[in-house]
């Protein structure tokens, strides 16, 4: 009987890994993605659009980001652990493939080719030891461009407005509709003040970086 609940125990585990190893090797395609790209448009396709919830920001810019990244926020909306009515509806509408097809294309999309990196601005030393504190760096790159891993956005030059949000989001608990859950961003986040929060995105959203915002027509 052991050995029988042994055998199926392995099995068990080998058709869950084979599951996961299978769901993390869906490519995305690009040019499909550039298919699938009319719910986005409306928003991050128009330089300077703001959000009105929680608080007016401006949406992220997204072309340029990880793939890796775009995936990971488009399942952690559709599972609920990132709070927000809008894009989780969007990303509950989305299959695993529609998510690496988007994010394939939106990595590539405004990308131009390889230039010399431009000059990354001393921080102020307050900002200094409040990046130091948060060991930020050892997460998104010395340059916030060049994450250690695929998985983490680059976050040089992206809107400040958006960053202070993201950041804060970190830090909201027991709210229906907004937060996001993620232990290691909520441990770090909540070391800060909400005026810290907002000194750091201030410093990052002036670093060079590859994420932008591209002007693209509502109607495709």
């Amino acid at each position: 009987m052991n050995k029988l609940l042994l055998t199926l125990s392995s099995l068990l585990v080998t058709t869950l890994t084979a599951v996961s190893v299978q769901a993390q090797e869906i490519q995305g395609d690009a040019k499909a993605g550039e298919t699938k790209i009319a719910m986005c448009i409306g928003c991050h396709g128009i330089k300077g659009y703001q959000a009105s919830f929680p608080e007016v920001y401006k949406v992220p810019k997204i072309s340029g980001q990880n793939a890796k990244y775009i995936v990971s926020s488009l399942n952690a909306y559709k599972q609920g652990e990132r709070k927000h009515p809008s894009m989780r509806g969007i990303a509950q509408s989305l299959t695993d493939q529609d998510m690496a097809d988007l994010a394939a294309y939106y990595e590539l999309h405004g990308k131009t080719e390889t230039v010399a990196e431009a000059k990354i601005p001393e921080a102020p030393a307050k900002v200094a030891e409040l990046l130091k504190k948060g060991a930020c760096a050892s997460c998104h790159g010395e340059s916030f461009n060049k994450p250690v891993s695929d998985a983490y956005p680059k976050v040089a030059g992206q809107h400040a407005d958006y960053l202070y949000v993201a950041l804060k989001s970190y830090k909201t608990e027991g709210n229906a509709t907004w937060g996001r859950a993620n232990g290691i961003m909520g441990g770090i986040a909540k070391q800060f003040s909400n005026a810290e929060l907002k000194q750091i995105a201030g410093y990052v959203s002036n670093m060079p970086g590859d994420v932008k915002t591209v002007p693209q027509s509502r109607f495709r």
